[in-house]
């Protein structure tokens, strides 16, 4: 009889004992664990920001020990199972099932965490709005409402509109952050409707959000050089400093020296010779020189002996080969193979 107990108390003991990991590793290991063929069929269900998070937790993963992806496998089958045992009969009908399958101690934690997560938190329409409509909307409210409201959004989303308030209203609203306790949740509610009505209704008059600096930047990405040089020369007559802002945005075949190593030899793979050799046809030393140091003394050579047999290249033809290099840049870019530095407020931390 003492036997059986100190075996059921061991039990449940290793049943509650769960991974370290965090919430986001651990959606990264149980994808890993799946494989490429069953992983790309939940990718399937997931939204495009869920898809980018988790494609990165898994690129930062790293090594697993079998122990701790055999906790986090456990823990993930424990989820599921509540989840469905809930929705088929209800959470009496889950506890009973869960106790008799894990124990109670364990059966209770499953039910605690799946209760917490059906919770709706407040303040649910503002962490599914965009950045620019949430400063527009609370840069005029008072620093503790603010301060209320950003305590529910995403950390993210609450930096970004803290850097864009007033300097004055900044600290105020820090300050509300750090002193913040308490708030019953029928004082909560009452804020938060008054502020999803006007929410609302400022949306009405501006659903969409059109054309802008990165749109037309990514415009002129596309576009032939030739086309290219005239809009902007034209375009600098008007407004120079329109014109600076839209280039900076842009990514163009002389802005591979803003590129670290890497990304430069990732792309030259890519690029077929004929169109290297065409490109540094219509480029400074400068530009040759970073590809010559990328590239095999081998490979180096022959482009070197290319560019000297190659003579009388029409302009066009140089800026054709740049563009289809750009284009071949623009595409590992989107496929997260190497990076772009661009102006603004990305940084890049070696």
């Amino acid at each position: 009889m003492e036997e059986n107990k100190e075996s059921k108390e061991t039990k449940e003991t290793k049943e509650v004992k769960e991974s370290k990991l965090t919430p986001e590793q651990k959606a990264a290991a149980v994808v890993v664990s799946l494989g490429a063929d069953k992983a790309s069929k939940i990718y399937k269900h997931l939204s495009e920001s869920d898809i980018e998070r988790l494609t990165i937790e898994v690129a930062k993963l790293g090594h697993i020990s079998p122990d701790e992806m055999e906790l986090v496998l456990d823990e993930f089958y424990k989820t599921c199972l509540t989840q469905k045992v809930v929705t088929d009969g209800g959470m009496e009908y889950a506890r009973a099932v869960l106790e008799k399958a894990f124990g109670e101690s364990t059966a209770q934690s499953l039910l605690d965490k799946l209760s917490k997560s059906l919770k709706i938190r407040p303040f649910e329409f503002i962490r599914k709005s965009n950045v620019k409509n949430l400063i527009s909307f609370l840069q005029h409210e008072r620093p503790q409402t603010i301060a209320l409201v950003l305590s529910y959004a995403d950390s993210d989303q609450a930096s970004m509109v803290i850097s864009e308030l007033p300097k004055e209203k900044r600290i105020k609203v820090v300050e509300a952050i750090a002193r913040m306790e308490s708030a019953s949740p029928e004082a909560i509610k009452v804020v938060e409707d008054s502020l999803k009505k006007r929410f609302d209704s400022i949306l009405t008059t501006d659903v969409t959000t059109i054309g802008g600096i990165d749109y037309i930047a990514d415009v002129m990405n596309h576009m032939d050089r030739a086309n290219e040089k005239y809009i902007f020369d034209e375009l600098g007559k008007n407004d120079e400093e329109l014109a600076e802002t839209i280039r900076k945005k842009m990514f163009v075949f002389e802005d591979i020296v803003s590129m670290d190593n890497r990304s430069i030899q990732r792309f030259i793979r890519e690029c077929d010779v004929k169109d290297i050799v065409y490109a540094l046809k219509g480029s400074d030393e400068k530009i040759k020189e970073l590809v010559f140091s990328n590239v095999s003394s081998r490979m180096a050579e022959s482009i070197q002996s290319d560019l000297e047999i190659t003579v009388n290249v029409r302009l066009r033809d140089v800026e054709e080969a740049q563009q289809r290099i750009v284009g071949v840049i623009r595409r590992l870019e989107e496929a997260g193979e190497l990076i772009i530095v661009k102006s603004g407020k990305d940084e890049i931390i070696a």
